[in-house]
């Protein structure tokens, strides 16, 4: 990398956690991309470089987060000893929520706003660290020649969008129970999802 490009890349990392500092520390409305810019100690211009408002760099903070989450819960799942493809998704998933439910500013700010759009807009644009998630699950596939799965992007977006969508009022106000109440029915609507895609004559061959 040269050093325009390093310059570039310095620039773009520091308006990435500046604007993740403050869309946590008092939240996307009331911060402007005045704050970001002088935050990350770069010109407002310099911000219009790299991104069109302040609602794309939350879009792309929000899939850069939870992409390292799932960065994490995959390196985890390399030294636990999990054989069953199901078992292994389950891993993820909890590991996830888990690591959100000790970091609840972190779990206001993605699960509110996480979506399968937020993802299919950052693997479209091949923007860096976004698209891993989809890598990610394709190891735990290569681990599992015999399972193939119909639609398998469907099923990733059913799974979160139901892991986001319900864990966030349980996390946050045990409404309408607690979160490890949760839990076991969550699992096992996330490996129903599962079942439902498994292609099942090559999955018993």
């Amino acid at each position: 990398m040269g050093k325009v490009d390093e310059n570039k890349h310095q620039k773009m990392d520091a308006l990435f956690q500046s604007a993740y500092d403050l869309f946590l520390n008092q939240g996307i409305e009331k911060t402007s991309i005045s704050d970001i810019a002088k935050k990350a100690g770069v010109a407002k211009g310099t911000f219009y470089l790299y991104f069109a408002d302040k609602y794309e760099i939350r879009d792309r903070l929000i899939a850069r987060t939870a992409s390292r989450l799932f960065q994490r819960a995959h390196k985890a799942l390399e030294t636990a000893d999990i054989p069953e493809f199901e078992d292994k998704i389950i891993f993820i998933v909890d590991y996830v929520l888990n690591a959100m439910q000790k970091n609840k500013l972190i779990l206001r700010f993605i699960s509110k706003n996480l979506s399968w759009g937020i993802f299919r807009q950052a693997i479209t644009n091949n923007m860096q660290d976004d698209g891993e998630i989809l890598a990610y699950f394709s190891n735990i596939l290569l681990d599992h020649p015999t399972i193939k799965l119909r639609a398998p992007e469907t099923m990733l977006f059913l799974i979160i969008e139901l892991a986001s969508s319900t864990s966030y009022s349980t996390i946050l106000d045990n409404d309408p129970m607690s979160f490890e109440e949760l839990k076991p029915y969550l699992n096992e609507s996330i490996r129903a999802i599962i079942r439902n895609h498994i292609i099942e004559d090559t999955a018993e061959n």
